[in-house]
């Protein structure tokens, strides 16, 4: 089963360390900022499923934050506040965040919440899209992001990437990479790897793409 992982952007130390246990009890991997600045931060360095945001917060808070976030990214956004009036609420939808709870709240309530929004947004769109650390590819339009930043590759360096995540750590020779990417029929030599693989590195500037000597290429952390 997937872990998702959450980051938790909230102020208040008492309530953010809660909130962090109650979804580590649930299974899920957890990051938290204490203001919208650490936030965004943490967002453009790491991967995340979900974001749990307050919005009352130094240092740009939860409004600037999710006009920030949807401004690159569709990630799920669900806020976390005391603001209750119908104002405030319209303001954050019309930002598109995901869901809006009002505290003082139930943490029994926050998971069937957080469940309901991870099953529309990351479910349904989980056999086109592959996450591997900082690496996202949507399989659909052929793109690829690295800390959602998006990365012009080719057609077949796109192939070559989506087909080693979805080999995560294990290794392909270079005639199973040809047979896969280039087709059966393929004549030229297989060389022409080493140079898709020479250019990814270069354009992603990962240090994940490993070099399986005599044998081929593998995707690991």
């Amino acid at each position: 089963m997937r872990k998702y992982k959450i980051l938790v952007i909230e102020d208040d130390q008492e309530i953010q360390e809660l909130i962090k246990q109650f979804l580590l009890t649930q299974h899920y991997t957890v990051e938290v900022a204490s203001d919208g600045l650490d936030g965004m931060k943490l967002f453009n360095k790491q991967s995340f499923d979900l974001i749990l945001l307050d919005v009352m917060m130094p240092n740009l808070n939860g409004f600037e934050v999710a006009k920030m976030i949807r401004a690159q990214s569709k990630l799920p956004i669900i806020i976390l506040t005391a603001l209750e009036e119908e104002q405030d609420q319209m303001k954050a939808f019309d930002l598109g965040i995901d869901d809006y709870i009002t505290k003082p709240f139930s943490f029994h309530v926050l998971i069937r919440r957080v469940e309901a929004v991870l099953r529309r947004t990351c479910e349904s769109s989980t056999s086109n899209h592959l996450t591997f650390k900082e690496i996202h590819m949507n399989c659909d339009a052929y793109k690829v992001y690295i800390n959602h930043v998006e990365i012009p590759v080719t057609t077949k360096e796109f192939e070559l990437l989506q087909l080693l995540l979805k080999n995560v750590k294990k290794v392909l020779t270079r005639e199973n990479i040809i047979e896969l990417v280039w087709g059966y029929d393929y004549c030229g030599e297989t060389r022409i790897i080493d140079t898709h693989i020479k250019n990814l590195r270069k354009k992603l500037d990962i240090p994940y793409i490993k070099t399986v000597k005599g044998i081929g290429y593998k995707i690991d952390d």
